[in-house]
């Protein structure tokens, strides 16, 4: 079975496909501008698969999953703490 990692078909249902790229790529340091994109993925059918996509290849700028780029480096910091 392919996991959802390495299986990309998920991206068909995203809630961004298609929009600007350019909403899910804002300033790292303002997490105010990120909110837009936040708003889109709050609404995605596979969010969880875009963030488990972001955090297993270290995805280093914009909005995945609903998470900001600091967001996603301090869910990792706990998943190492808790394995």
């Amino acid at each position: 079975m392919t996991s959802t990692l390495t299986n990309l078909t998920w991206r068909n249902k995203a809630a961004c496909r298609g929009l600007d790229p350019d909403v899910f790529y804002p300033d790292p340091e303002d997490d105010a501008l990120a909110l837009e994109a936040k708003g889109v993925c709050e609404i995605c059918p596979v969010r969880q698969a875009c963030l488990e996509y972001a955090l297993s290849h270290r995805e280093k700028e914009g909005v995945w999953g609903g998470a900001t780029e600091r967001e996603r480096r301090r869910i990792l910091r706990q998943r190492r703490k808790s394995a």
